[in-house]
């Protein structure tokens, strides 16, 4: 993987593995990657870490399960409403 790489480029990343992949080997490889967000960045390999599925059976798969543990911070542009009013 590469060192730094954007969220909406993620599941590119992702379609490097062979699948199905578990759990703990796609953490491994994407430990050092930094996500970067709209408003900061993260390790891809901790916010893989946090997601609670044994294995993935697609790069698909991985990439919706990521966004289950994604932090506030990957969700759109700094300081933007999510529309509540």
């Amino acid at each position: 993987m590469t060192s730094e790489v954007h969220l909406s480029r993620v599941e590119d990343e992702f379609r490097e593995h062979s699948y199905p992949v578990a759990h703990e080997d796609l953490v491994d490889s994407c430990a050092g990657t930094t996500v970067l967000f709209a408003d900061g960045d993260a390790d891809l390999g901790e916010l893989v870490a946090d997601i609670d599925q044994e294995r993935f059976e697609s790069a698909e798969d991985a990439f919706t399960a990521l966004q289950n543990v994604l932090p506030i911070e990957a969700l759109g542009e700094p300081g933007q409403s999510d529309g509540d009013a």
